[in-house]
């Protein structure tokens, strides 16, 4: 299925991009969250009017995005844990305990955005990115440190 992109979608596309899915992504997914339109001739006419309406907005979407990115980039996290033999946590640290320390110091940021892959089970500095946008990713250092 064709479909027409309103906001950018990781993966996928920019606004206004004209992008082939499939027909259960495009139901399920784009048209019900209002990320997409269907591909016919009356929408593809209506697309091409908000372009520059479009892109106006995911400019300032990207400029909010790289203001935030630049405080989110001197930000430095410490968890201290109780720690095992051969430095290994009891417990983890993950995603949303990054967004509660996160949330303290004033930084509203959901847990998906936090692009850890795995939880951090041992001591260390860490350098976290955070997806605040498609082209704006900053990294937070995390310290794990002994309790």
């Amino acid at each position: 299925m064709d479909v027409i992109l309103r906001h950018a979608v990781e993966n996928l596309g920019k606004p206004g991009d004209v992008v082939k899915v499939k027909n259960g992504y495009a139901r399920n997914y784009l048209l019900p969250h209002n990320l997409a339109y269907e591909a016919t001739p009356g929408n593809l006419k209506r697309i091409q009017q908000e372009r520059a309406r479009l892109e106006a907005a995911e400019g300032q979407r990207r400029d909010a995005a790289q203001d935030i990115a630049t405080k989110l980039e001197q930000v430095s996290l410490t968890f201290s844990a109780r720690v095992g033999e051969e430095g290994k946590l009891f417990g983890s640290v993950t995603a949303a305990d990054i967004t509660q320390q996160l949330e303290q110091q004033g930084f509203h940021i959901e847990k998906r955005q936090i692009d850890l892959h795995e939880p951090i089970k041992s001591l260390g500095v860490y350098r976290v990115p955070v997806r605040l946008h498609a082209d704006v990713k900053p990294e937070i250092r995390v310290w794990v440190i002994k309790q």
